[in-house]
């Protein structure tokens, strides 16, 4: 499904991501820890090309990617494949909740008006927001608006989706909400790469879990090793300063 070899990436002299090998199978569900800095973000961002990439390989299906080519036709297929769910929401503040699904569809799936809103409804519904489509994004709590914005990213019906830390900007009791949602995407067989600080979150949905630190790969398992029974002495020295 997804296969990235030798990936690096640098801005200015300081080495961000060094050498990052990362497989997935489709369906899978891969969660990213690791300290702040670490690389984690860059890491989806680079994905889709919302950072520039200086080395490395990237296969996702049957395309396959020379990172530092930069092909601008094999970027925007890449992106044709990856959807990407920020920390901060990034809806159109001028559209409504329904407009900023519909726009996805109308711009990516080349839909009419008229199917891009019944879809838009069958989006909004999926994350339990049927009743908020006609709402702008400065009416919507914090958790709708990233409901919100995991329905435009499955509009585009991605091969990949891309969560990059989805509930940092939330308050402590909007977090489920957003939660559930992704735990839901999971159950159906969605393909999901996820960097998370909210560690039961991770144990709960993850197949796998990496740890990242200082641009690498340290550690890749499932939860209950990674949580139980670390092989790495820096992955454990990470758990247990942010698990009491």
């Amino acid at each position: 499904m997804l296969e990235i070899k030798d990936l690096h990436k640098s801005f200015s002299d300081l080495k961000v991501l060094e050498g990052i090998d990362l497989n997935m199978d489709r369906g899978e569900v891969v969660v990213v820890i690791g300290p702040s800095g670490s690389g984690k973000s860059t890491l989806l961002r680079c994905i889709n090309y919302l950072e520039t990439p200086n080395s490395g390989q990237l296969q996702l299906g049957s395309l396959e990617v020379n990172l530092e080519e930069q092909d601008k036709e094999k970027i925007h297929q890449l992106r044709q494949k990856t959807a990407m769910v920020f920390q901060n929401y990034n809806l159109f503040k001028n559209k409504t909740a329904l407009e900023n699904i519909t726009e996805a569809l109308k711009v990516v799936k080349k839909m009419d008006s008229k199917q891009a809103e019944k879809a838009g409804y069958q989006l909004l519904s999926k994350v339990g927001l049927e009743d908020k489509a006609d709402v702008y994004p400065a009416s919507l709590s914090g958790g709708q608006k990233q409901r919100v914005g995991i329905a435009r990213a499955l509009a585009t019906n991605p091969d990949l989706m891309l969560f990059d830390e989805p509930t940092s900007a939330l308050d402590p009791e909007l977090i489920g909400e957003v939660l559930n949602v992704i735990k839901d995407l999971a159950q159906e067989g969605m393909t999901m790469l996820i960097v998370t600080h909210e560690m039961d979150f991770a144990h709960d949905v993850a197949d796998r879990i990496i740890f990242i630190d200082q641009g690498r790969i340290i550690e890749s398992d499932t939860p209950q090793n990674i949580f139980s029974n670390p092989n790495h002495s820096r992955t454990n020295e990470f758990l247990s300063r942010i698990i009491s």
